[in-house]
């Protein structure tokens, strides 16, 4: 994800002011209810995004997720921007690590390298998001893991595939939306193709790779067996351009950019009110029907046969819009949105971030809400769209520091005690001291 360095916070802005103004108190889960992976141990050596949140779907669900950092540096996702030297990183690095913990171990060390060994002789899940061939160097490879825990479900998040021609490639998100085809199709038809802002293939990747961990503890609890699992962030990055690919193949032409419309409805798009932006999407003919006759009291259009079919419209899309605009710029949003809801014409307005997560359907959901952290009070957290009834998600707890919790992992999961932590120290195990 590329950062927008031209953007910096508001002079007068105050986070805990508008935390507490804003957004509720995260409401805990009843007590004693069970979690969805709970007891299942997760040794997480991912870094920046796709990793990382793949992991925290996985925290969020109850699972210990154990994060293996490298002492003093850490995750250079903790650099992203902006920054809290009190949290120990940024607001993304927040984001995509909460209820883990984090411990620092020194893999290039014979000693940390041993320590990582335990903890994953003990673990139900490992999940890494290194260039290819890094932990085969580190010795920590799959057939390495598998000897160590023959029942161990490994997840490699790979940009280009583990093997063949392009496994040495580097993977980043804004390469994999341009090389899948993805920033072809969006934007306008007079200028280059648009990259999303947000890391949608990251993002994506993640919920792919927690997915496929999810279906091999399955067939763990089924037949004892584990696995190794890869998602390719490349592969995943095509499948996110939807059915483009099957259109292409059925008509050998390139998917071309519409903007703000639809190639394949019409009316779907952005129209004005006489105050505010809003985008309408008219996936049928019955809904363009119902949007001319019940709101906009156009029953002479809605009776023209030139506009009766999906394809007639589209064939008429500009001479359409233009139409409807010229209606819509008669009344504020207010008028139209109402009208629009008790119809059943699907429509939005258009939303900046900041609007969006105060929006009465965010609040609703309870999507934004407030956590404690223990240096600067309270911190924003963005919930993950699972509701479980009978297993809710585990309430967030802020990302950790690097290594906050090394030894009480080190304790709780492989039983070492106090001097067996103080040898490992004097023995580099956790970075120089």
């Amino acid at each position: 994800m590329t950062i927008n360095q031209s953007t910096s916070p508001l002079d007068d802005y105050d986070m805990s002011k508008a935390l507490l103004d804003d957004f509720p108190e995260h409401t805990p889960r009843p007590p004693g209810a069970d979690s969805a992976l709970q007891n299942i141990r997760v040794v997480d050596f991912t870094h920046y995004i796709a990793g990382p949140f793949a992991t925290a779907i996985m925290a969020d669900m109850g699972a210990d997720v154990v994060k293996i950092e490298f002492p003093g540096k850490g995750d250079d996702f903790r650099q992203y921007p902006p920054v809290n030297a009190e949290i120990g990183g940024g607001a993304p690095f927040l984001w995509c690590n909460r209820n883990k913990r984090s411990i620092a171990i020194d893999l290039k060390s014979p000693h940390g390298k041993a320590v990582a060994m335990d903890l994953i002789a003990k673990a139900d899940v490992v999940v890494e998001n290194f260039s290819t061939g890094v932990m085969e160097k580190l010795g920590l490879g799959y057939e390495t893991c598998k000897k160590l825990n023959p029942a161990l479900i490994f997840c490699s998040i790979s940009a280009y595939g583990r093997e063949g021609a392009y496994a040495d490639r580097l993977g980043f998100d804004p390469i994999a939306q341009a090389e899948s085809g993805f920033v072809s199709m969006n934007g306008y038809p007079d200028r280059d193709g648009v990259r999303a802002l947000s890391p949608v293939m990251d993002i994506s990747t993640a919920m792919m790779a927690s997915n496929a961990i999810l279906g091999a503890l399955v067939y763990k609890t089924r037949t004892g067996k584990g696995q190794f699992v890869e998602v390719p962030l490349f592969h995943n990055a095509v499948l996110m351009t939807g059915y483009a690919p099957l259109q292409h193949l059925f008509t050998g032409r390139e998917p071309q950019r519409p903007g703000n419309t639809s190639p394949d409805t019409c009316p779907s798009g952005v129209f004005h009110a006489s105050d505010r932006p809003f985008f309408i999407n008219c996936g049928s003919t019955a809904i363009f029907q119902r949007l001319l006759t019940q709101v906009m009291d156009l029953p002479q259009m809605a009776a023209d046969p030139a506009y009766a079919t999906n394809k007639d419209r589209l064939e008429k899309k500009e001479e359409i819009f233009a139409l409807l605009q010229e209606q819509f710029s008669k009344q504020p949003w207010d008028y139209w949105k109402v009208r629009m809801r008790e119809i059943g014409v699907p429509n939005g307005e258009i939303r900046s971030v900041g609007d969006a997560i105060r929006s009465p359907e965010a609040r609703e959901c309870n999507i934004v809400t407030r956590i404690p952290h223990p240096a600067i009070g309270w911190i924003p957290n963005v919930a993950l769209p699972i509701k479980y009834r009978d297993t809710p998600l585990v309430d967030p707890v802020a990302a950790p520091m690097i290594g906050q919790e090394t030894e009480a992992v080190l304790a709780d999961w492989l039983g070492y005690d106090d001097a067996a932590i103080r040898k490992l120290k004097l023995d580099g195990a956790f970075g120089s001291t």
